[in-house]
């Protein structure tokens, strides 16, 4: 009987070094490091106070700390968007003598799967944060959620064909 380590190590699972798709492969996504990881970006916790609207309504509020920046989802918004899959306003919070709602500066909606809200802060990036964690921290048994920061995919570049009776056309100035 042949003893088998404990975590077998990746050579069990590659296929012989001379297959030539296997040397494709490894030089494509390894070599370039395609995987990209999640980083955490901020925090969202539950306010423990109210906010006003434009109107000068009072609002229940979820806080989002991203990147160093306040922003508020309201409560009422956010049990919509779990129960029926729309989107959902991030707004700025500001703070004089009482805590108001300003202008949306991004969106928030459930992911595909239904197990994360994902939320997209114009001109900063994609987050997400676990439906999980988010219904601890509404429900009052955790204090705050990580929000993670979606990684950016890269655009693959155009590769433009360039005939042989093309000619090169230099400019000078």
């Amino acid at each position: 009987m042949t003893h088998l380590p404990a975590f077998p190590s990746i050579d069990h699972f590659r296929p012989a070094q001379t297959d030539g798709l296997y040397t494709l492969l490894h030089n494509v996504l390894y070599d370039r490091k395609v995987v990209r990881y999640m980083e955490k970006a901020g925090y969202l916790q539950r306010a423990g106070y109210k906010a006003f609207d434009s109107d000068g309504n009072m609002h229940d509020i979820v806080e989002l700390h991203i990147l160093s920046v306040r922003y508020a989802i309201r409560r009422s918004d956010l049990a919509r968007a779990i129960s029926g899959h729309v989107f959902v306003q991030v707004e700025d919070i500001t703070h004089n003598w009482n805590y108001y709602l300003g202008a949306t500066r991004g969106l928030a909606q459930i992911s595909v799967s239904g197990k994360a809200l994902n939320i997209d802060i114009f001109n900063e990036g994609n987050f997400t944060v676990s439906l999980r964690a988010l219904g601890s921290v509404i429900y009052g048994k955790e204090r705050f959620a990580f929000i993670m920061k979606i990684p950016e995919t890269p655009q693959p570049q155009k590769m433009r064909r360039v005939t042989l009776d093309q000619r090169r056309i230099s400019a000078t100035v």
